[in-house]
């Protein structure tokens, strides 16, 4: 059966591929007493606390099911415009926030309602690969700009600026980073929506590791540089509901009937239930639990980046957010590729190559997630030292 011609400009996601290799071998009876030490997927391992998973049950048993509105729960929308207020001092009004099935369902649907075909989007290399092929889905062109360590793997105002050209329609960066864990600067996000406003363009920043940040100085969201600034965010990551599928957008007022119409013909709305749950992330149980997990993911990558540096994976720019390091392992191996395999088969280490992320240098890096356990994280360290050592 012949396909459409767009998909010849989806790569496949390297990402899975490796994971599912990781799994393979993982159920090797050869390896039963060295289980493998997942650190390839970008899950944190905590679940959703006690009162979100009560939430849902009462909501099921209550029968709570049913559909909503496409843009989402009025009182869901309602509480995530008071933690814009609590926790960033936003005024955020609820009729800017449209719910969605996951940030990949946000992501979709800001790329259909601004991206005509041939239109050129800027983002850095390295990205999160799927932002690109959202863009090539809507039929647009991705335009990597090249972004090294000295900028925190992330682009500035400048190289916006000079990449800038005819058929530019806008950017959509990610702060924090995935892979990276690196954030853009506030001022620099500032002047960047500053350039892309002043060309007529669209700023959609992808902030799903936002609630994810260590420093301060970073932690603001791009919201703060305008209402005409279109931010991505998620349950999964910050609000551990990976696989409940829900997140949410915020849109300039403007955009919001057209978002709603796609929303209406495309996914109905998210699921009711993971919204009837999610109404419990923000009591103060709940985020008093999801910021002991921040402090814990911050403790975990205060381990992992020395032990990283020590072992010849060097990680240039510590990550400031997520739960990412970007390691170049070019002391070790040419090809991050074979690189990962060496190490799931002798070390029985599951990292991710650097391959999905970009073009620029990205074949010397690997991406670790410590999403995982202090205790598998420094299991892993060991058998890397062990594997690196012997190669040495």
């Amino acid at each position: 059966m012949r396909t459409a011609s767009r998909l010849d400009h989806i790569e496949p996601f390297y990402v899975m591929e490796c994971a599912k290799a990781a799994s393979e071998l993982a159920r090797s009876p050869a390896w039963r007493d060295k289980p493998m030490v997942f650190l390839n997927i970008g899950e944190p391992d905590f679940t959703a606390p006690p009162l979100v998973r009560e939430a849902a049950e009462r909501a099921l048993r209550g029968g709570r099911t049913q559909y909503t509105h496409a843009v989402g729960l009025e009182a869901l929308r309602e509480r995530l415009s008071g933690w814009y207020a609590q926790r960033f001092g936003l005024d955020i009004a609820p009729s800017r926030i449209v719910i969605t099935a996951g940030a990949s369902a946000a992501l979709q649907l800001a790329c259909l309602a601004l991206v005509e075909r041939g239109d050129e989007v800027l983002m850095p290399d390295p990205s999160y690969p799927c932002n690109r092929h959202f863009v090539a889905a809507a039929d647009g062109v991705p335009v990597l700009l090249p972004c090294g360590p000295e900028q925190r793997f992330q682009p500035d105002a400048a190289g916006v600026e000079a990449a800038w050209g005819e058929r530019t329609r806008g950017v959509l960066l990610a702060s924090p980073s995935n892979p990276t864990g690196t954030s853009i600067d506030p001022a620099e996000m500032g002047r960047i929506v500053a350039a892309v406003r002043a060309r007529g363009g669209f700023a959609i920043v992808d902030e799903i590791y936002l609630g994810l940040s260590y420093d301060e100085r970073f932690g603001t969201s791009a919201l703060a540089h305008g209402d005409d600034v279109i931010s991505i965010n998620s349950f999964s990551k910050y609000f551990s509901m990976t696989g409940w599928r829900l997140g949410w957008m915020v849109l300039p007022v403007s955009l919001v009937p057209a978002v709603e119409k796609l929303a209406q013909n495309l996914f109905i709305c998210a699921s009711t239930l993971s919204q009837h749950a999610a109404l419990a992330c923000f009591e103060p149980e709940s985020i008093a639990e999801y910021e002991r997990r921040r402090s814990e993911f911050k403790a975990r990558r205060d381990v992992v980046v020395p032990a990283l540096n020590a072992l010849g994976l060097t990680v240039p720019v510590m990550p400031d957010g997520a739960f990412y390091a970007w390691a170049d392992c070019s002391a070790h191996a040419s090809s991050s590729w074979d690189f990962v395999f060496d190490v799931m088969r002798r070390a029985h280490v599951a990292l991710t190559p650097g391959r999905d992320f970009g073009r620029h240098g990205t074949e010397r890096f690997v991406r670790l997630s410590y999403a995982n356990s202090m205790d598998q994280l420094n299991e892993a360290m060991t058998r890397l030292a062990e594997v690196l050592v012997a190669r040495a």
